[in-house]
């Protein structure tokens, strides 16, 4: 047997044993290029899926907003999914559907992008991290990423569960123990430590029976 497949026509190569040999096929030809792959401490996270419309808009809306905040601020670099987060002392490989690099955590190394513009992973510990919940990545994104994100030295953890009728926004804080959830004010807006911003996602409806997502800022 040289490799599995998995539903999707995911194929995953038997000698994949630990994250180095993982890190290995995710920068070869070989690796696939649909579905989700994660090393996380030892268990190979397989999903095939595919993204959906609501996943994919409230992922674009966060996207856009940190964007602009970030750049107008020149407070570093917001990444869009795709861009794989490797943190070897967490035992952790992933590919978030967002993440926040300040200049200060690169100029102080605590993240290495090696390859400079050609760079193909994030390696260290990145200042913030956003997961959106889909119905195949409850368990990974509830229980297992935040254990592993807080290992990591992750500042803030953003999290997003869309599969209720309303959008639940949390952000949790670092602190030595585990991560720490910030409590939303009673307008439901949520305090980040990190940008110094309070924030709220809302929800509309439009003519075209799908939701409008917007991240707002104040």
């Amino acid at each position: 047997m040289t490799e599995i497949v998995f539903s999707g026509g995911v194929r995953v190569p038997v000698w994949i044993q630990d994250l180095d040999s993982f890190r290995r096929w995710t920068l070869s030809d070989e690796y696939p290029d649909r579905g989700e792959i994660s090393y996380l401490d030892g268990l190979l996270w397989v999903d095939p899926s595919m993204e959906r419309n609501s996943h994919n808009q409230i992922k674009t809306a966060i996207i856009v907003t940190l964007f602009a905040l970030v750049r107008a601020a020149q407070l570093g670099w917001v990444y869009g999914d795709k861009m794989r987060l490797v943190h070897p002392e967490a035992n952790l490989s992933s590919e978030p559907d967002a993440l926040f690099l300040s200049q200060d955590t690169l100029r102080r190394q605590r993240v290495q992008l090696a390859q400079g513009d050609d760079s193909l992973e994030l390696v260290g510990s990145p200042d913030m991290v956003l997961e959106v919940v889909s119905p195949t990545s409850v368990e990974k994104d509830t229980i297992l990423l935040p254990k592993l994100y807080h290992k990591a030295g992750v500042r803030e953890y953003w999290l997003v569960n869309p599969l209720a009728d309303e959008p639940e926004f949390t952000i949790h804080r670092y602190s030595p123990k585990k991560y720490t959830l910030v409590r939303p004010d009673e307008d439901g807006w949520v305090r980040s430590p990190l940008f110094q911003r309070s924030f709220r996602l809302s929800k509309e409806g439009n003519e075209f029976d799908f939701s409008d997502f917007t991240l707002e800022v104040r």
